[in-house]
C-alpha cells in the first residue's frame, strides 16, 4: 500500500493544467532574471494550486459506501463498492462548498451542504440528482434520518433543527434547539424525539418530534463543556462526543441519569469527532491523535482499539456486515472485530475524483511555492514545475521560511511543524496548547531569534495568544491573552518588537465582546503588551501588516479593504487609502507596497499614498473567503490564486 503521505502526488502532478515556460528552468536568480523583463502585472499561470480529494461524510446503502467531497468544484458523492474495492461512479453536487452531512432514507441518499445550504437527494437506484430544498443557514452540518423516512438537519448560526418530509416535499422549521447557541454539530432521530448536540456551550437536546417540547438530557455536571459534536442512538442508549477534554456521555434511553462518562485514554486527546452505537459498544475516534477506541456498554469497559492513521480525523463510524468503517480525507478504514485488525484504504488510488480544493495559504521560499489545503500542502517547483504533496495531519494555514526551514503553522491544535527541501515529511514541532486552535500568522524576529505565531482559541473559548517558539532551544511559550478579548490575526516584528493586528473574533460560537480591531505592540524580550489603539474605526479585523523600508511606518489593511500608515515614533495613523472590496495580504518592497482583495491585485506609491490595480478579475477562490498572496523573496513576483490556479504575478518593486 501506498503511504498516506504520497496518496495525492500522482493526482496533483498529473492534473496541473499548465507547465511553466522554459524560461523558469534552473535557479531561482536565473528565473528572476529572466521573468525581469516582464511588465508588471503579467501572469503565468502554474495550474491547480492544490488538488486533493478530500471527504466530510458517508452514508452504507446496499454494499455501496457514498462518501461525500468538501472544498471541490463541483463536489462529489462517490460511489465506493465495497465488493469490488473499487469506485465506481461520482455524483456531481453543484452547489454549497462542502458536504459535511449526509443520511439515507430508504435506498436514498441526502447530502447537505454549507455556504450555501441545499439538500440533495441520490436516487442510487436510478442513479440522479436532484436539489430538494435550500435553506438561509449558513451550515449543514449534521443530518440523520428517522425510522418514518423523515430527514432531521442541524444548522449554523444559529444553532437551528429543520425537518425535511421526503413524501411532500415539505420542510418544518423546529427552531433553535437551545436559544442563544450558534451550533448543531450533531443529531439524531427516533420515533418519538430528534437528539441535537449543541455548541459552543454543550448541549444534549431531546425534541419531540410531535410537540417540539424540549428537554435537556446533558448531566449537570457536565454543563461546562464546549460542544456535543458527535452523536449516536440506539434502541436503548444515546452517545455524545463532547469537546474538548475528549469524552463521550452514554445515556439510558429510558432514564437519562443514568449515565456514564468515558474518557479517551490517548494523551493529549481533546475532541470526540465520531460516535457508533453498535452490537453493545460505543465506537468513538478521538482527535489529535486519531485513535480507535469501543468502550462495552455492559461491561463499562473501554478498549483502544489502534491508530489508523496518526492524527487524522475521522468524519463518520458506520456499520457494514460486522465490520465498522471510518472515513477519513481521502480514505476509509476498516476494524473486523472478529480479528483485531485495521484494514487502510486510499479511495483515490480505488478512483476517487482528486480535483483542485480551495486553497487556505500560500508560501514562496524562492525555488519553490508551497500551497496549503486540506490535510497537507501541494509543493511547486519553479524549476522544473513539478508538484508534490507533502501530507501534513490538518490544514496549513500559514507559513514562513528561515533560512533553510519553512514554518508552517497548523490548525487544528495551533500546531506548529518545519518542513526542509527534499524531506518527504513535515516535523511536528510544538502546539500551543492554552485552549488554542487555528494559528493566523508568522513572523520572524532576528533580534531575539524567535518564530511568533499568533492564535485563535477554540471555539467558544475566549482569548487568543501568542506562541513564541525558539529554533535554536527547541522551546515554544504562549502567552494568553496577547490583547484581552480579541484574537491577534496578524503580525510582524521589529528589534524585539511584535506589531500586532487583531480580530474581535475570539472562539467561534462566541459573541464578540469587543467592536473594533486594534493595532498592539508587544515586548518579546519582556514578554508584555506595550501599547495598543483603534487605527481604523469600525474594522473587524487587521488583515495584513508591513513595515516601511525605513522600518519607522507599519503599513496595515483591514477587512474593510482600508489600508493605513502608522508612525511608530508618533504612535499615530498619518493616512488611509480605501484599496480594495476586502482585506487580504499586504507586502512593503521598496517604495511601493503590493496588496490584494481576492479579486484584483494592487500597487500603492507609499509616497503620494495612492493606490492602482495592476491585475484584475483573479477571482481567487480562497478557502473562507480570505484573500492570501505571497512575494517571492526575489521580490520580483507575487504568487496567487486565479480561481483555483496557481498564478505568478510579475512586479517591480519600483513606483
Amino acid at each position: 500500500m501506498i503511504p498516506r503521505r504520497r496518496f495525492l502526488q500522482a493526482a496533483a502532478t498529473t492534473t496541473v493544467a499548465a507547465t511553466l515556460p522554459a524560461t523558469l528552468s534552473g535557479t531561482t536568480a536565473q528565473a528572476a532574471a529572466a521573468h525581469g523583463s516582464q511588465p508588471e502585472g503579467t501572469i503565468t499561470d502554474l495550474g491547480p494550486a492544490s488538488v486533493a480529494s478530500p471527504l466530510g461524510n458517508a452514508e452504507i446503502v446496499g454494499d455501496v459506501l457514498y462518501a461525500g467531497s468538501r472544498g471541490l468544484s463541483p463536489n462529489v458523492v462517490g460511489a465506493y463498492d465495497l465488493t469490488k474495492d473499487s469506485v465506481t461512479a461520482h455524483f456531481d453536487i453543484p452547489t454549497g462548498i462542502g458536504v459535511w452531512a449526509m443520511c439515507r432514507v430508504g435506498t436514498d441518499v441526502y447530502a447537505g451542504t454549507h455556504a450555501r445550504s441545499d439538500l440533495y437527494k441520490i436516487d442510487t437506484v436510478s442513479g440522479t440528482v436532484t436539489k430538494v430544498a435550500g435553506y438561509p443557514d449558513h451550515f449543514i452540518w449534521t443530518m440523520a434520518s428517522s425510522p418514518d423516512g423523515k430527514v432531521y438537519l442541524g444548522t449554523s448560526e444559529p444553532g437551528r433543527v429543520r425537518e425535511y418530509d421526503p413524501a411532500t416535499g415539505a420542510s418544518r422549521d423546529l427552531g433553535e434547539a437551545s436559544p442563544g447557541e450558534s451550533y448543531v454539530r450533531s443529531i439524531q432521530a427516533d420515533d418519538t424525539h430528534v437528539y441535537a448536540g449543541v455548541g459552543a456551550n454543550a448541549h444534549l437536546v431531546a425534541i419531540d418530534r410531535v410537540t417540539g417540547a424540549r428537554t435537556e438530557l446533558l448531566p449537570a455536571e457536565l454543563a461546562d463543556r464546549d460542544w456535543v459534536s458527535s452523536m449516536s442512538v440506539s434502541a436503548t442508549h444515546i452517545a455524545g462526543g463532547m469537546n474538548s477534554l475528549a469524552e463521550v456521555v452514554v445515556l439510558e434511553k429510558a432514564d437519562p441519569t443514568r449515565y456514564k462518562v468515558v474518557k479517551a485514554t490517548a494523551p493529549g486527546e481533546k475532541y470526540i469527532v465520531s460516535v457508533l452505537v453498535h452490537d453493545g459498544y460505543v465506537y468513538f475516534a478521538g482527535r489529535p491523535t486519531g485513535t480507535l477506541y469501543r468502550y462495552s456498554i455492559a461491561e463499562d469497559r473501554l478498549e483502544v482499539l489502534g491508530v489508523p492513521y496518526f492524527e487524522a480525523a475521522t468524519h463518520r463510524l458506520l456499520a457494514y456486515q460486522g465490520r465498522v468503517y471510518g472515513v477519513q480525507d481521502s480514505a476509509v478504514f476498516v476494524y473486523d472485530p472478529a480479528t483485531g485488525t485495521i484494514d487502510y484504504r486510499n479511495l483515490v488510488q480505488r478512483g476517487f475524483r482528486a480535483a483542485p480544493e480551495e486553497p487556505m495559504s500560500v508560501h514562496s521560499d524562492g525555488e519553490r511555492v508551497y500551497v496549503g489545503g486540506k490535510s497537507g500542502a501541494d509543493v511547486h517547483d519553479l524549476a522544473t514545475g513539478k508538484v508534490t504533496r507533502l501530507a501534513i495531519p490538518g490544514e496549513p494555514k500559514t507559513m514562513l521560511t528561515v533560512r533553510d526551514t519553512t514554518y508552517i503553522g497548523v490548525y487544528t491544535q495551533a500546531a506548529l511543524y518545519a518542513h526542509r527541501p527534499g524531506q518527504a515529511e513535515a516535523k511536528l514541532l510544538a502546539r500551543a496548547g492554552n485552549q488554542q486552535d487555528r494559528p493566523r500568522d508568522l513572523a520572524y524576529d532576528a533580534r531575539t531569534g524567535l518564530i511568533v505565531m499568533p492564535t485563535q482559541p477554540e471555539p467558544g473559548h475566549i482569548n487568543g495568544a501568542l506562541s513564541l517558539y525558539s529554533p535554536r532551544t527547541g522551546k515554544l511559550e504562549t502567552y494568553r491573552p496577547a490583547v484581552e478579548r480579541q484574537t491577534v490575526y496578524s503580525v510582524v516584528t521589529r528589534r524585539g518588537t511584535a506589531y500586532l493586528g487583531t480580530l474581535v473574533q475570539e472562539g467561534l460560537g462566541l459573541p464578540p465582546v469587543t467592536t473594533t480591531a486594534r493595532l498592539a505592540a508587544w515586548d518579546l524580550a519582556e514578554r508584555r503588551l506595550l501599547w495598543q489603539l483603534e487605527p481604523v474605526p469600525g474594522a473587524r479585523y487587521i488583515a495584513s501588516l508591513a513595515l516601511g523600508p525605513a522600518m519607522t511606518t507599519l503599513y496595515g489593511m483591514a477587512n474593510t479593504g482600508e489600508v493605513f500608515a502608522f508612525d511608530l515614533g508618533a504612535r499615530k495613523v498619518t493616512g488611509t487609502l480605501k484599496v480594495g472590496a476586502k482585506g487580504g495580504e499586504l507586502f512593503v518592497t521598496g517604495r511601493v507596497a503590493y496588496c490584494t482583495d481576492g479579486d484584483k491585485v494592487y500597487k500603492i506609491d507609499l509616497a503620494s499614498f495612492t493606490a492602482e490595480a495592476i491585475v484584475e478579475g483573479l477571482a481567487g477562490q480562497w478557502f473562507g473567503g480570505e484573500p492570501k498572496l505571497a512575494l517571492d523573496p526575489s521580490r520580483r513576483a507575487l504568487y496567487g490564486l486565479r480561481r483555483r490556479n496557481l498564478v505568478r504575478i510579475a512586479i517591480t518593486g519600483r513606483p
